[in-house]
Formats: structure tokens, sequence, C-alpha cells
């Protein structure tokens, strides 16, 4: 007779089933889509990919561990500048400067987090915040290396270009593969003991250490590998962008973006951030296409609306709906006391 533990375990692959289909349908839809997009729109949408990238990668130290980097723009300039550099000064592939840009930006979070770590809550966010305004004062001051306030332009022709510009088709397949990769990567880590423990440290940090969790390297391991995905990101984007310049990758407008797909989509879920990516970016495009002059506006205003009415983001928000069966707005801002 069939027993409660295989009915779960059933259900969980008919799920893992269903999602591998849907997984497919998409790519197949993605790849279709790649030769009807002219080159404007091509670059609008691997903008999306490149997003949802990001707000997975924040979504493993934000999402799943708790603690909410407001600095995480940081590791998208290191990884960004470090491609550039070893691309123009030491005439690097892209190919070789993209694994080596993650590895990099997960170094210099492995050194930063030891310290940082150690902090909690907004004086977490406020700290990882300043590291990512004083890294960039690093890069304008080191000018000899980083071109400064100038910019830097990685090389896309002559003899020191040693990987052809993959222009807009090719960005966009870059992007996708990215965008791919993130998912995966949060699926494993949100499916196996140790995203089970990042879980359980943002839930009770003392109890999970309790339990035997070592809470120090799992919450340094999380921060490298969110800052490796962030860090090749920042590569790839620096190899669209040809020139690149300190303000434009340290802008803390990435950080922000990231965050709040993150949070509308439902943080500390894989689908979350994807979800909210897809739709952040798509009603901005929109918006800015046809309310040129206040665009920002109505979509702070509908951030601030989903933020009151979805706290806990719109997949945690029908995950709820679907287990006390009631989608009541009023309901859910009364049960987060908002």
């Amino acid at each position: 007779m069939p027993t409660k533990a295989s009915f779960s375990i059933a259900s969980k692959s008919s799920r893992t089933l269903v999602a591998s289909v849907f997984g497919v349908i998409a790519l197949a839809m993605a790849l279709a889509l790649r030769s009807q997009l002219p080159g404007g729109e091509l670059r609008a949408v691997s903008t999306i990919f490149m997003f949802i990238a990001l707000s997975q990668a924040w979504n493993i130290i934000g999402g799943f561990t708790g603690y909410a980097s407001f600095g995480q723009v940081v590791f998208f300039g290191m990884g960004g500048y470090f491609a550039a550099v070893v691309m123009l000064k030491y005439h690097f592939s892209f190919w070789l400067a993209l694994p080596l840009s993650g590895c990099f930006a997960a170094l210099f979070a492995i050194l930063i987090g030891q310290p940082l770590l150690k902090l909690k809550g907004h004086y977490f966010a406020i700290a990882t915040l300043g590291v990512a305004e004083g890294m960039r004062e690093v890069v304008i001051n080191i000018a000899d290396l980083t071109g400064g306030g100038a910019g830097i332009s990685v090389p896309i022709a002559g003899k020191f270009a040693k990987t052809e510009y993959l222009g807009d088709g090719g960005f966009y397949l870059l992007f996708l593969a990215l965008a791919i990769f993130s998912l995966v990567i949060g699926t494993v880590v949100s499916r196996n003991k140790f995203g089970y423990g990042l879980r359980a440290i943002h839930q009770n940090e003392d109890a999970a250490a309790a339990v035997g969790i070592n809470t120090v390297r799992s919450k340094v391991m999380a921060y490298a590998l969110s800052a490796f995905m962030t860090g090749i990101v920042g590569a790839s984007y620096v190899f669209q962008q040809v020139t690149i310049f300190p303000e434009r990758l340290f802008d803390v407008e990435i950080t922000v973006l990231m965050i709040m797909m993150v949070v509308i989509g439902g943080s500390g879920t894989v689908i979350g951030p994807l979800l909210g990516a897809l739709s952040l970016q798509f009603v901005s495009e929109y918006l800015r296409e046809h309310f040129t002059n206040v665009h920002t506006f109505i979509l702070a205003g509908i951030i601030i609306l989903a933020v009151i009415l979805i706290p806990q983001g719109a997949v945690n928000y029908l995950r709820e709906g679907i287990r006390t069966k009631d989608f009541s707005l009023l309901t859910n801002i009364r049960r987060y006391r908002l």
C-alpha cells in the first residue's frame, strides 16, 4: 500500500518533471526569439537576462541567508574591471577573463566577508554599501591600471583583440546562458544541505549554530558564490559595453534593482527572482516607451504598492494563498502588520 512518503516523492518528482518541461519550452522560445527581434530589442531582452542572473545571485545571500547586501554592485564592478584590465593590459581572451573575473570577485568576497558577516541587519547593509562606494574611489584613484574617471576600453579590434566582438545576437546568447546558469545554481542551492543550512541561518542563526551548522563558513561560502555569479555578469557587461566608467559599473542603482526584483518576486525562492526580473524590466521598458517624462515616478509608485500589498513577494503570497485558500490582500496586509 502506498505510504505518505511515497506520495511525497511522487509529487516532488512530478513537480520536477513539470518544471523541466516548462524550462525546455522557455529555452526553445528564447532561442527562437533571437532571430525575430531587431538589434535594439535584442539588447533590451539581453538586459532582462542579465538581471535574472544578478537577482538570482543576490538571492543567495539576501534571500536564502537573510543578509541584505546593499553593496552587491561592488562584485559587479570588480568583476567587470578585472576583465577589462586583463584583456587590455595582458591580452587575455574574454573566455579566459570571464571565469577569472568571477573568481576574483569571490576571493574579494571571502576577504571582506570574514569581518562584514559578523554584522547583522542594517549594520551589515550599510557596511556593504560603504565597501562598494570605497572601491569605486579606489578604482578612480589607480588610473594607471583602470583608467580612473576617464574610463577604460576593452580591445575588440586589432592585434590585441583576442576575442571577436559578439554582437547583439552573441550577447543575447551569452546573457541567456548566464541566466540559465544562475537558475541552475539557485535550484541546486535551494535543494541541498548547504541551502537548508542557509535557510536555518536566516530563521535563527543562534539555533542553527546550536544544531551543528558552521554559520561563519556557510555565510562566507554563500557570499562568495553570490559574488562569483555577480562578477561574471559584470565581466560580460563590460565586454558588451566596450568602454566603461566607475560611476556606471559601481552604480548603486544596479543593487537596488537586484533587491527589488527579489523582493517583488519572492525572496528565498528560485522562481521569485526570475518573475521579479521579468516583470520589473518589462514594466520599466513599457513605461519608458509610453510615459517618457514620468516613467520613473510611475515605476516607483508600482513598486511601493507591490511592497505594501504583497511584502513577502508574489511567489510566497501565492503559496500562502493556496495553503490557506485566502487570497485577500487586506488579510495579507494585516498578516504582515503593515
